[in-house]
């Protein structure tokens, strides 16, 4: 698949992205981080570092602490860094995760997260005999909690992707962890985003025409929505390369009548067109997104089997690519 339309060498795409509770906030300290955290297995490692498991020794509570060398780093990335850890220092949502401190010696920082053992939220699917638009709205409604939460503090996400979303250790769909804030950025309203950034299949229009605000988030949720429901993006190119996807995002043409469609509820339907509305000024809101008739009725939805296989087919191929 298609990465980022950013370069690849951004290290806060790795594995555990972190989130800080604003009510347990600790500041960059010195010392070693072993006088505080017992060390253990490797659960993941990258250009830039890798990322252990931890032992928290005064609490005995597990985490997971991504280990940074500082050598690796160029100015731009290590001003990355504090730019995420500055945004996240003001949130504590459950939907994001929760990072609890971070430490620095002379050759390393260390980002302190819990731990987010269930795995990609799209692995999981594929793993599922089942899942439907009850499911998806499930999932739906916690994104756009989260997304709705960080817009209620002038912050935008700007890389929303199914890669961005974790599981719990077991697997529940109702706790959906959103990671990766290396993207974001306090924004003013009044003002708009000039920065071409994101992955290509998400992207909204007005990011590839450099003049943008919040709702590029919304849009991305769009996208999301439509390939939970279909198992297939909506703006797609046999070449599968960014160029080609982001010329069909430009165009903004998306198939909500044909295969899988046919049987999928006119709620759900609807909603993604208000998501996936060209014009941003037009576009709905998270906070409405939310009171939606799909997303607080989800319970009430009529679940077509057959629609839920084919779904689940479509997206085996498209993670295949």
């Amino acid at each position: 698949m298609p990465g980022h339309i950013f370069p690849q060498s951004n290290f806060l795409t790795s594995i555990i992205e972190v989130q800080v509770n604003a009510n347990s906030f600790v500041s960059k300290k010195g010392g070693k981080i072993r006088d505080h955290y017992r060390i253990g297995k490797l659960l993941g490692s990258g250009a830039f570092g890798e990322v252990r498991l931890c032992l928290h020794k005064e609490t005995q509570s597990q985490r997971a602490v991504k280990v940074l060398r500082k050598n690796l780093l160029d100015p731009k990335e290590m001003e990355m860094l504090k730019n995420e850890i500055a945004i996240l220092k003001d949130l504590d949502h459950p939907n994001i995760v929760k990072m609890f401190e971070f430490l620095e010696d002379d050759k390393r920082i260390y980002i302190v997260t819990e731990i987010c053992k269930g795995g990609e939220l799209f692995d999981e699917i594929l793993n599922r005999s089942k899942f439907d638009e009850n499911d998806a709205a499930i999932v739906m409604r916690q994104l756009l909690s989260a997304i709705n939460y960080c817009h209620t503090k002038k912050i935008v996400h700007r890389d929303l992707k199914p890669e961005n979303m974790l599981l719990e250790q077991d697997k529940d769909l109702e706790k959906i962890k959103i990671v990766d804030f290396g993207t974001s950025l306090m924004y003013d309203p009044s003002k708009k985003l000039e920065e071409k950034l994101g992955t290509a299949y998400y992207i909204a229009p007005e990011v590839i025409k450099k003049s943008y605000n919040e709702k590029c988030d919304l849009w991305s949720c769009g996208v999301i929505m439509y390939i939970l429901i279909s198992g297939e993006p909506p703006f797609n190119d046999p070449r599968a390369d960014n160029e080609a996807i982001m010329k069909k995002v430009e165009l903004g043409k998306y198939d909500l009548e044909h295969g899988v469609w046919k049987s999928v509820s006119k709620e759900a339907k609807d909603l993604i067109k208000k998501l996936l509305t060209y014009d941003p000024a037009e576009r709905i809101g998270a906070e409405q997104a939310l009171k939606h008739p799909w997303i607080a009725d989800r319970a009430s939805i009529h679940v077509d089997s057959q629609v839920a296989e084919q779904a689940l087919g479509n997206f085996m191929n498209f993670r295949a690519d």
